[in-house]
């Protein structure tokens, strides 16, 4: 298990903790927060990012007990298999989407590279989800619905400091989170995690954002330019316009030296030595571009978004990476837009595998303190034996 902690320092950051955490200790789902502003305490939740810290700094931490992290890709594995088992699935590896047509009748062409024996394949659905990552805007594009334009998509990679020094490694078992530079967007909260990366135990810093035009860390130099279109050059333009602040911020990144860069970390790990952390890339993520009603044209999305026609029949999944938290959330919102006629008839079902579907977990305690328990169990939190 591990403790979620958001730490800040300087006497402003320090009020602000307070006023969050009295704002959400009320609230059923962070009851468990607690609060410290005492050194001494802190040292207790957080050794590393103490040690060393001047006396007289003014610092405060909030602590979750109860956060967990999910190995998501080991999930994804698994729930491959249990796909491969089914009658009705196939799984084709190292194949490639070319194009994505609509047919006479309605239905889709989907046009396949099949690297394994070198052909190319031709598939027919009455429904198509993309869920390509970096390269779902490219296939979007192809189908050419309506809801397809007017879309654009910028490639930011995200770069972090490693450390994997059993003496610094063995000192922090927590993920701990600061607070986003002024003028930032969300992704940029600095944080400081406790990782196993290919089974070795490590910390990682960041984020640092990187720039590469791929929209996959496999992908073409071209993608980015690729991906300009004429229904959608305005939409780039005005945003290139609008945001020229993190267009700053992206180039200041850049031009980090890895010294600077520990000179970041140094503000979450005073004694932070620069031999003991590399510096990795961790992967691309293409950030959405749309015009909206609210901010008008070429605004760009934080988030992830799912694009859907109007007759249901195709759904793209755009945006930033994501991740267990918000994967069930998004295919919920693909069957709603998607599949409205089936929804009554798949609601038992799904409320089987999702018991707090359509119900407010801060509205109802018991139901969060039951899905909570169930939870923990099949992540293997407590133990089954000693289950109450």
């Amino acid at each position: 298990m591990q403790n979620w902690t958001t730490s800040l320092n300087g006497e402003d950051n320090v009020k602000l903790l307070e006023k969050r955490f009295e704002a959400l200790s009320n609230h059923p789902l962070f009851q468990e927060m607690e609060f410290s502003d005492d050194p001494e305490r802190i040292k207790e939740w957080i050794p590393l990012i103490m040690e060393g810290r001047a006396p007289e700094e003014y610092i405060a931490a909030t602590k979750v007990a109860s956060g967990t992290d999910v190995n998501f890709g080991a999930l994804t594995r698994k729930l491959f298999e249990n796909l491969e088992n089914q009658n009705n699935v196939d799984i084709h590896y190292n194949h490639s989407v070319d194009d994505i047509k609509r047919m006479e009748n309605g239905s889709w062409e989907v046009k396949v590279h099949n690297f394994e024996d070198d052909m190319l394949e031709y598939h027919t659905a009455n429904f198509v989800f993309i869920g390509a990552g970096g390269g779902a805007l490219p296939l979007l594009q192809k189908t050419e619905i309506p809801e397809s334009k007017h879309i654009g998509g910028f490639p930011i990679s995200g770069e972090f400091l490693v450390c994997s020094n059993p003496e610094v490694v063995d000192q922090h078992h927590v993920k701990v989170y600061g607070k986003e530079p002024v003028g930032t967007p969300p992704m940029t909260v600095p944080h400081i995690d406790r990782r196993y990366i290919q089974g070795k135990k490590t910390l990682l810093f960041g984020p640092f954002a990187g720039f590469s035009p791929k929209f996959l860390k496999t992908g073409s130099y071209m993608d980015l330019l690729g991906s300009i279109k004429p229904n959608n050059v305005i939409t780039m333009l005005a945003a290139g316009a609008k945001n020229i602040p993190l267009t700053k911020y992206l180039v200041q990144q850049l031009m980090l030296s890895k010294e600077q860069r520990i000179e970041a970390l140094r503000d979450f790990v005073p004694n932070a030595k620069s031999e003991d952390w590399d510096l990795v890339v961790a992967g691309q993520r293409v950030q959405v571009i749309k015009d909206t009603e609210a901010d008008g044209k070429g605004t760009v999305q934080f988030g992830t978004e799912v694009i859907h026609s109007k007759d249901g029949s195709m759904a793209a999944l755009l945006g930033a990476s994501p991740g267990a938290s918000t994967s069930v959330s998004i295919m919920l919102d693909a069957i709603q837009k998607c599949f409205p006629q089936y929804l009554k008839e798949w609601e038992p079902k799904i409320k089987e595998m999702i018991p707090s579907y359509g119900e407010s977990l801060a509205e109802n305690p018991e139901l969060l303190h039951a899905v909570y328990a169930s939870s923990s169990l099949t992540l293997g939190l407590v133990d089954k034996k000693n289950e109450k």
